[in-house]
């Protein structure tokens, strides 16, 4: 029977299950999609694979050759040379695949952008806070909503593949991305990520949705330096136990694709360690999608790891290894023809290469590239809308975190008059970061102009009447990220005089990767002064950070009659700032990691008992709280002796017993008094954002299954051990035992 007889038969049952059995649909589409591969792969030929599985980023100059002489598969973040806006992304997206439909086969280029926090490449589009703002959310509905616009916006713009989620977790605050990811907690981390991966990707094949990516496989964020791109020291019971988690049940929910840790882990770089990426990523975790390299990596196996002694040994031990698709992301011609002699010569299995391959093509499939390559902003008009604008700026009124609020200074009285100060105070890029209009973000305040920084929209709430604005310090226009300067801080103190309260904007300016590394994590010299000469003046000082990282802040804590945590709060989180400080918002966001009090003891609210003498943070993980006080009552379980297959089952009351509506973020924390392991000091295990009038109560319920209080041992196998275990929430705890030890 030939191929084309064998689809159209199969096409034929598809049909019958859906009419007969349409809770079978997916099934069907799966069994078709299998089909139309089988038939592509047996018309490829080795170059024509090998192009699949290679990926650049490239001028409109070489595209054609790169495209239709060497059947390159996918593209990204191509450079223009300006911003585009989505109808010039259509364009030029359309014109990278009617170049493919000029190949034999006329296979779809699969275009990808790191769209991290909105379509922050596209002009126009809506750019959300990045992922640690999000986090600090703790609100599931609030991240895939965004997730969900952020694609509708990137199929607006014609771009179906979006680098993003990030899964790291956030463990060690001296790394450059941490504000890239969802914090330092495995279950937070585990969470919003499952409710980003469900805003972009479900259901796969929507023309309102892209193909999302788990990145960056896994344990990159826990340098031992703290650098950037540079080796972690971590056991594997340690990586499953932390780090696997969140990207395991991303994994289980569907997700396409993976990018693989540009690091090293034991002095292995992830991008040739088969044991990561094909015994557990692949046959363990049982991952159907295609694996990406990130930039340049593989290259950087023998160029900076020396594990290979030259590009094409590189190339045989990551594909061995278990890449699918290369980011080269230049030089594209000594890939596929390096991968097509090691093919020849045995090096590479054949199985290999069609393995990949049809993975990839796959994905294609599913996103219906075949039948529709292009989408165009004509169909998405709801692209950079208000209802958009809103969601972003709702986002980042329920990340921005109170950390401290003394004698209640805020929110600010009505009339006061205010000093806005400090290198953030009136700039745009600080409050997006890294990955916004550009990749380090430097030219973001000549995109986002239109939108308000922390001077502008405290002057639009409070009156242009009411506030004055002395910089005192400033960041250098050229340079590192991390180079400030003093300006007008004897300006700034005499200003300060004449103010009823000052709001002092610190933090960062906009980085990400290894431009971003630092060594020392505290704030500037320049701005740790201008906080305590503005100090010396007796007027309340409202300090807002506005930061990718925990910077250490210490010496200035005590001048703080109150502090604000913003993170990275996108284009509306100076709106939502000012809205905060006037009282027409109630925070409601929580610390996602650990703030350290010192540089030298950045120790996580999860750690062991020996650690317990030298952890005191300056804010400890979850810490905020907004303009209403709650009340925790009638905490319980449903009963004290369990087995390791059962549930526990906790109930508690949470009241606002303040004179205003508030969120309250209610945290379920377990720990194990003994085990074989040293069991760590506790652990989130649940939480859930209520709103609540004031007087009002609610009853929350949380289900637990026993096994997700076990660890994994030394054999790398979950167990739960019998023995006490304790349940704490808010203030309140309670304890139940396990009856026996059960081995997952």
């Amino acid at each position: 029977m030939s191929p084309q007889k064998k689809l159209f038969l199969s096409c034929l049952l598809c049909n019958f299950i859906v009419l007969f059995a349409p809770d079978n649909y997916l099934k069907a589409q799966d069994v078709l999609i299998k089909q139309k591969v089988a038939v592509m792969m047996k018309k490829m030929t080795l170059a024509e694979k090998v192009g699949q599985m290679a990926q650049i980023t490239a001028d409109t100059a070489v595209l054609n050759d790169a495209i239709v002489n060497y059947k390159i598969g996918s593209v990204l973040n191509v450079v223009p040379g300006k911003l585009f806006s989505a109808s010039e992304w259509n364009k030029f997206i359309l014109d990278i695949q009617e170049k493919a439909k000029q190949t034999r086969l006329k296979i779809p280029v699969l275009y990808g952008l790191d769209d991290i926090h909105g379509v922050n490449y596209v002009n126009g589009a809506t750019l959300f806070p990045q992922q640690i703002g999000q986090a600090a959310t703790f609100n599931r509905d609030l991240i895939k909503e965004a997730a969900t616009i952020t694609a509708y916006e990137a199929r607006a713009a014609g771009i179906p593949w979006n680098f993003s989620p990030v899964l790291d977790l956030g463990v060690n605050p001296q790394w450059p991305r941490i504000w890239e990811g969802f914090g330092e907690d495995p279950y937070l981390v585990k969470e919003m990520g499952l409710a980003a991966l469900n805003g972009y990707q479900q259901p796969v094949g929507s023309k309102e949705k892209v193909v999302a990516t788990l990145k960056h496989f896994m344990g990159y964020s826990d340098p031992k330096s703290g650098k950037d791109r540079t080796d972690a020291w971590i056991p594997e019971h340690y990586l499953r136990e932390y780090h696997l988690p969140a990207f395991a049940a991303a994994i289980k929910a569907g997700a396409k694709t993976v990018m693989v840790n540009s690091a090293l882990i034991n002095g292995i770089p992830t991008h040739v360690n088969k044991h990561i990426l094909t015994d557990i990523l692949k046959n363990e975790l049982k991952f159907t999608g295609f694996v990406v390299t990130d930039w340049n990596d593989i290259d950087y196996v023998y160029k900076r790891d020396r594990v290979a002694k030259n590009e094409k040994d590189a190339i045989m031990l990551a594909i061995n290894a278990g890449i699918d698709m290369a980011m080269i992301p230049y030089d594209y011609k000594s890939f596929c023809k390096n991968l097509m002699a090691l093919v020849k010569e045995g090096k590479v299995p054949v199985s290999r290469i069609d393995d990949a391959v049809r993975r990839i093509l796959t994905v294609k499939f599913e996103l219906d590239l075949f039948n529709k390559p292009n989408t165009f902003l004509e169909d998405y008009p709801k692209f950079g809308s208000k209802a958009f604008q809103q969601s972003a700026y709702q986002v980042a009124a329920e990340s921005i975190t109170l950390l401290k609020n003394k004698d209640n200074v805020l929110p600010l009285k009505e009339g006061s008059r205010i000093l806005v100060c400090g290198p953030n105070a009136n700039i745009m890029r600080s409050l997006n970061g890294g990955w916004s209009y550009s990749w380090q973000g430097e030219n973001t305040d000549e995109y986002a102009h239109d939108y308000h920084t922390m001077l502008e929209a405290v002057e639009t709430r409070f009156g242009k009447n009411n506030v004055s604005y002395v910089a005192g310090v400033s960041y250098l226009k050229e340079g590192n990220f991390n180079q400030d300067q003093e300006t007008d801080i004897k300006s700034a103190v005499k200003a300060a005089k004449k103010a009823d309260v000052i709001v002092l904007c610190l933090g960062e300016n906009s980085y990400t990767e290894t431009p971003g590394n630092l060594n020392n994590l505290n704030l500037s010299q320049n701005q740790q002064r201008l906080a305590e000469e503005l100090s010396q003046t007796g007027k309340p000082i409202v300090l807002v950070l506005n930061e990718g990282r925990p910077r250490i802040i210490n010496k200035i804590e005590p001048f703080a009659s109150a502090i604000l945590q913003t993170f990275l709060p996108g284009n509306f989180g100076a709106d939502a700032l000012a809205d905060i400080l006037m009282g027409k918002v109630n925070p409601s966001g929580r610390l996602p990691y650990t703030y350290p009090r010192e540089v030298n003891s950045l120790i996580n609210y999860i750690h062991k008992p020996s650690d317990d003498a030298n952890y005191n943070p300056q804010f400890n993980f979850g810490s905020g709280f907004g303009y209403s006080s709650f009340e925790y009552t009638n905490f319980g379980i449903s009963k004290s002796v369990f087995k390791a297959t059962e549930n526990v089952t906790i109930t508690v009351a949470v009241k606002n017993t303040g004179s205003v509506t508030g969120k309250e973020v209610v945290m379920l924390f377990s720990k194990q008094l003994y085990a074989s392991i040293t069991p760590d000091v506790k652990r989130l295990r649940r939480f859930e954002k209520i709103s609540l009038e004031p007087g009002e109560a609610k009853t929350l319920t949380f289900v637990l299954p026993v096994k997700e209080l076990g660890f994994i041992n030394l054999n790398n196998k979950k167990v739960v051990e019998a023995g006490e275990y304790e349940i704490q929430m808010g203030r309140m705890t309670t304890g139940f035992t396990v009856r026996e030890t059960t081995e997952f």
